[in-house]
């Protein structure tokens, strides 16, 4: 039985799933925005919030702690030189989901998953409907 485990299988092992997350949580903090299935994005989301508390410690015990699941000493390091300090004030919530649609391929639900607050916040791409709604809005204004 599975009372009391809250964690996503994602359909994988454990060690598979393990091995990913670390890669993705990574990927995460060195771009501060990515893109990917929306449960991968929930499965994330907890990861990188519990990172970015240890990281407000700023202790030598939570940088290990980080390490443990960050293996990149760069990414640890721009994790708690430059994004935890950003986030000081907040107690919380410091990603955002935005879904995107739906993948062409399988019909998974995508996500872009970033830093709330990021500084040079790229403008995130546009969605099926909102790429349709605009190319109305010109045919409008041209007739």
């Amino acid at each position: 039985m599975r009372h009391g485990k809250k964690v996503a299988k994602l359909g994988r092992t454990y060690d598979h799933r393990k091995a990913m997350m670390a890669n993705i949580v990574a990927s995460f903090f060195a771009h501060e925005a990515i893109q990917t299935t929306e449960a991968r994005a929930k499965e994330l989301r907890r990861e990188a919030e519990h990172v970015i508390t240890f990281a407000k410690r700023g202790d030598l015990h939570a940088r290990r702690q980080v390490l443990r699941l960050i293996p990149d000493k760069k990414v640890v390091a721009k994790i708690f030189g430059e994004i935890a300090p950003r986030y000081t004030n907040r107690q919380g919530g410091y990603t955002r989901i935005v879904k995107l649609g739906y993948r062409r391929g399988d019909a998974a639900s995508v996500c872009l998953i970033e830093l709330v607050d990021r500084p040079a916040a790229e403008s995130r791409p546009a969605t099926k409907a909102e790429e349709v709604e605009k190319e109305r809005a010109g045919a409008e204004e041209k007739s």
